[in-house]
């Protein structure tokens, strides 16, 4: 496999069970991503686009086949050195925002990243909030922040390490339609400004049509593979 693509995949299968019990949900996945790409994961729910982002992701190990991602072979790793693995190198924006309720904004941008050995992890942190139009809501809590605005700090939190692969799983979902275009706006922003690979899941064509390659899954496969 080579080592230029940030995403390296090959015959990747997800299989949950066994005997008659058995289900497959990714079905021989094949697919490579060059650094700096936005990519979309189109599809119905249930057409494994979640199931792939979890593998890809090292949050999920494949039953078979082979993931390598921005140089590291999750395939060969336990879990100790995939959580290690995932630190710096992915960062995940999620539907549900999933912030610590008991952390201010700041401190749900800096704890990761001290927990990861930054020194400077306050500084990064508050830089980072500033460019997401937050550096005057560094004090609040989620509690006292709106949608948008939590969603706004999961973004900070998830680039401030400048990771080379970033997911974001729906990340509208929660939103409503004006929020949830001035959050793709900062999305797509934030992934120029700091050079990520951008896999965007979604089920929504018009949010995938703002990504240079979109691909199409269905039943655990990708059945369709095309570029802006």
């Amino acid at each position: 496999m080579t080592s230029s693509y940030v995403i390296d995949a090959e015959a990747v299968t997800l299989s949950l069970g066994s005997g008659t019990g058995r289900v497959d949900i990714l079905r021989g996945i094949d697919l490579q991503v060059a650094s700096g790409q936005s990519v979309a994961l189109l599809g119905p729910s249930g057409s494994g686009k979640s199931s792939l982002m979890a593998v890809l992701s090292g949050m999920e190990r494949a039953s078979g086949g082979r993931v390598r991602v921005a140089g590291a072979d999750f395939g060969t790793m336990g879990e100790d050195q995939l959580a290690k693995a995932r630190q710096g190198r992915i960062g995940i924006v999620l539907q549900a925002f999933h912030l610590l309720p008991t952390m201010t904004a700041l401190e749900n941008v800096a704890v990761p990243l001290e927990l990861a050995g930054r020194a400077d992890a306050f500084d990064a942190a508050r830089a980072e909030l500033d460019a997401v139009g937050l550096g005057h809501r560094l004090s609040h809590y989620p509690a006292q922040l709106s949608g948008g605005e939590q969603q706004r700090v999961a973004i900070a939190r998830a680039t401030a390490p400048r990771p080379a692969l970033l997911f974001a799983d729906e990340p509208t979902g929660n939103l409503d339609a004006a929020t949830g275009n001035a959050i793709l706006d900062l999305l797509f922003d934030r992934q120029r400004e700091t050079g990520a690979t951008l896999l965007v899941i979604t089920h929504d064509p018009a949010l995938a049509a703002r990504c240079a390659r979109v691909l199409e899954m269905q039943d655990g496969r990708i059945v369709r593979d095309s570029s802006a």
